[in-house]
């Protein structure tokens, strides 16, 4: 099983962690418009799952989009969780397809992000530095390395010595995630 060991931190220095990054890797701007599915009752939602369906667009204008099925964290810490994706050709079958099955968006918004891919400690990573609209300025970094189940403490080891390089320190950690706070934000 494929589990994305990821730590997200809020930033207080976002051009500091911006230039040490550029340092490791080129940067990949992109917006990502995610859409968050569930049953009314938000029963998906309150057993820790997460269907999301992304398009990605980068700055020359090229699209593609996932579909991301995300199962109760493994790791209650950090939020890391198993994660199930694949590319979709045409996002508003997969919209049609979940609401004929009973599901609702909950919500959805735009992230502009930017991410670095390299290799550090043995590990692939990337790093993504996450900018909300919605969120008043707000900059966020979550780095990230795909592993198994087993191995999770292992590579989010990996994952802090990464933040710490970047200058990221504990106090910015967060494990409020996207859809909490733009839905707080919205008063939804």
């Amino acid at each position: 099983m494929t589990v994305e060991a990821e730590l997200k931190a809020r930033l207080r220095n976002p051009e500091q962690v911006r230039q040490r990054l550029a340092e490791r890797a080129p940067a990949e701007h992109s917006v990502y418009a995610d859409h968050y599915f569930d049953y009314p009752d938000r029963r998906l939602s309150a057993a820790g799952y997460e269907v999301r369906l992304r398009t990605i667009t980068d700055d020359a204008g090229n699209s593609g989009s996932l579909l991301t099925f995300k199962e109760p964290a493994v790791d209650a810490a950090s939020g890391s969780k198993p994660e199930h994706e694949t590319p979709v050709d045409d996002p508003n079958v997969v919209t049609k397809l979940v609401t004929v099955l009973g599901l609702v968006e909950l919500i959805a918004f735009e992230k502009r992000c930017t991410n670095f891919r390299f290799t550090e400690h043995g590990r692939d990573l990337v790093a993504t530095v996450v900018e909300v609209p919605e969120l008043d300025g707000e900059t966020f970094v979550e780095v990230e390395t795909l592993t198994t189940n087993d191995d999770v403490d292992d590579a989010l080891v990996v994952v802090r010595c990464m933040l710490n390089e970047l200058g990221v320190s504990a106090t910015e950690l967060t494990t409020e995630t996207y859809t909490g706070a733009v839905a707080a934000k919205r008063h939804v």
